[in-house]
């Protein structure tokens, strides 16, 4: 028997009453990877005739029932891309922590993500390692946009120096003793774990603190992402506390 899905709401992003969530290439025909079919099927369990979601990244999904081939069921929805676009630049860490950041980020919203080598920073990309390194961060992407149902995956970027990061439209750098995050400036440069060298501190940035606590460069990328999608997503209100002294 199968079980039915719900009807979506004009422009919302799917949830979790819909069914599980994947990406395809084409709407219009929408047919899944193999790694995708085994993924639903095997570790889901989700049987044919049940319902699901596929998008294609971009912000459109459409309803449709497990099978071969896939069974559209409804209309392709559109969700308007959120505004202001949310970015974070952090800096390169040791470990699978690039993973975890990417995976949480996604999660929270974040629009476009990439790393930068800072002064401090120990780890260093060469040209083929980087390319693999962002090829897994998309793959991590990917997958936690299908378990958090988005429908509009993030930009991950090739890493850059922190002059480049720091030139782009609306950054701020993250630091003790700055103002409250906002809109205003919504890409954020998150430090490495030795912090900021003097000379990327005097660079002419806003900058904006996310506690009264030293954060560990994973957290603090995290808490960034966290609080300017609450701030787009209207869940908490702008402050208009001074900049701490």
């Amino acid at each position: 028997m199968t079980r039915p899905g719900r009807a979506a709401e004009p422009g919302a992003e799917p949830d979790s009453r819909l069914g599980p969530h994947a990406f395809v290439a084409d709407l219009e025909q929408p047919a899944l990877d193999d790694g995708d079919r085994h993924h639903l099927a095997r570790v889901l369990r989700t049987r044919p005739g049940d319902p699901l979601t596929v998008s294609d990244g971009a912000g459109r999904w459409r309803p449709c029932r497990f099978g071969e081939p896939l069974e559209p069921t409804g209309p392709v929805v559109t969700v308007a891309a959120p505004e202001p676009s949310v970015a974070i630049a952090f800096a390169l860490v040791k470990g699978e922590r690039p993973e975890w950041v990417t995976q949480k980020l996604t999660e929270l919203g974040a629009d476009v993500l990439f790393p930068f080598s800072a002064e401090r920073s120990v780890v260093r990309w060469d040209a083929d390692r980087a390319a693999a390194n962002l090829e897994r961060l998309r793959r991590v992407a990917r997958e936690a946009a299908m378990q958090c149902r988005r429908c509009r995956l993030p930009e991950l970027r090739a890493p850059v120096d922190f002059p480049a990061a720091a030139s782009l439209p609306g950054a701020a750098l993250a630091d003790r003793g700055g103002g409250p995050p906002t809109l205003g400036h919504p890409t954020v440069l998150i430090g490495p774990e030795g912090g900021w060298s003097p000379a990327e501190r005097a660079v002419d940035l806003p900058v904006i603190s996310l506690g009264p606590h030293g954060l560990r460069a994973g957290t603090a990328a995290v808490t960034a992402g966290a609080i300017l999608g609450a701030l787009r997503s209207g869940i908490v209100a702008p402050t208009d506390r001074p900049r701490a002294r």
